[in-house]
């Protein structure tokens, strides 16, 4: 009669190591930690071939083991202020495929715009032993930046510029972009301009005020109005409230991001029975996908999330590996991208593949015609 060995213990499987990995490649046990290290110098070929032998043996690379012979954890840290602006969804994804693709993975942690919140969640990153910091969306006061270049932590600033020129920082062109916000809506005939601000406690949200005030200058026009909205959904559709409450309304609106730029746009039609862009226009800042959407159709300038993350990614990297990099600060351009929800002037005309195609309908000439 058959034994029952139901309740007699298992002997768990071998667990595969980097030896068993080199032996189906048919290479060294060194090449394989090459490929799991993202050794630039591993040829891409010889690279797929280890995956895939590793990927067939189920082996999983130890990071803890490899951190304690390095000295290095291969994570970064990624320190936010909200997710509520869909820009930082995309710009997280972004960020992780580009440090991935150099053998890091990220750490996320979220944070206020309180500096000693933020002097808290960057303490906890240091004991956790990341390699080094990005920091968007947060305050970043001398002190904080200070303390990390004496500990020795290289960081980052990804869409969060400070006046100090030297830390390394990644933005949009930001002063460039409001200034060309301003051209188009002075093109499109409109006087009265209002702009509903990003936070002025931030360098990006004074950037894109300074850039949209020089270019209403160009224009001999100055702002109807500017409220600071603190790139917060409730405070831009109250601001949009207080715009329409006096004898003179604004006939244009630039909004310092697309999240406030869609309450803007929601505040006028279902709050106030406004058309856009029949009787308001408005622009945004950012280019997130929901910008396309027909219910938003939104103009705006697009801010290069994937450049701005491979930039970011490229510069901390070269930190860490002690390189002095070629430039601290890095701006990227933003276009501008036209879409339906501002007056086009004449000789613009929509930018093509920017929105949801309708059965039928002709794609429209991407740049202004002169």
């Amino acid at each position: 009669m058959p034994t029952d060995r139901s309740d007699q213990p298992k002997t768990a499987p071998a667990r595969v190591t980097s030896h068993d990995v080199a032996a189906r490649a048919g290479v060294s046990q060194p090449t394989v930690s090459r490929v799991f290290s993202a050794d630039p110098k591993v040829s891409p070929d010889l690279a797929r071939r280890v995956r895939r032998a590793a990927a067939e043996l189920g082996y999983r690379p130890n990071r803890l083991a490899r951190s304690l012979t390095t000295g290095q954890s291969r994570t970064i840290g990624l320190v936010l202020a909200y997710l509520d602006n869909p820009f930082y969804g995309e710009a997280i994804s972004h960020l992780s495929e580009a440090l991935e693709a150099r053998g890091y993975h990220i750490m996320i942690r979220i944070a206020s715009n309180l500096a000693e919140e933020v002097d808290g969640v960057v303490d906890d990153m240091v004991d956790h032993q990341v390699d080094g910091i990005i920091l968007a969306s947060v305050s970043m006061s001398n002190a904080l930046t200070g303390r990390l270049r004496e500990a020795n932590i290289p960081f980052v600033l990804f869409n969060r510029g400070q006046e100090d020129a030297s830390l390394a920082t990644v933005t949009s062109a930001n002063f460039d972009g409001g200034r060309r916000a301003a051209h188009f809506l002075a093109a499109g005939g409109h006087k009265r301009i209002a702009h509903v601000s990003g936070w002025q406690k931030s360098l990006n949200g004074r950037d894109r005020q300074a850039g949209f005030l020089n270019g209403l200058a160009e224009n001999g026009l100055e702002p109807l109005d500017i409220i600071d909205s603190h790139y917060s959904r409730d405070i831009a559709a109250a601001a949009t409230r207080e715009l329409f409450k006096g004898a003179i309304r604004p006939d244009a609106i630039f909004a310092g991001n697309d999240h406030m730029a869609f309450a803007v746009i929601e505040t006028l039609r279902y709050g106030l029975g406004l058309k856009v862009p029949g009787d308001v226009s408005v622009i945004g800042y950012d280019d997130v996908a929901m910008a396309a959407w027909p219910s938003f159709d939104l103009t705006t300038l697009r801010q290069p999330a994937r450049r701005m993350a491979e930039a970011a990614s490229a510069l901390l990297l070269d930190l860490i590996a002690g390189h002095e990099p070629a430039r601290a600060r890095v701006e990227i351009d933003s276009d501008l991208v036209v879409r339906g929800s501002a007056r086009i002037p004449p000789g613009w005309k929509r930018t093509p593949g920017t929105g949801f195609s309708r059965p039928g309908a002709t794609t429209p000439d991407a740049r202004r015609t002169t």
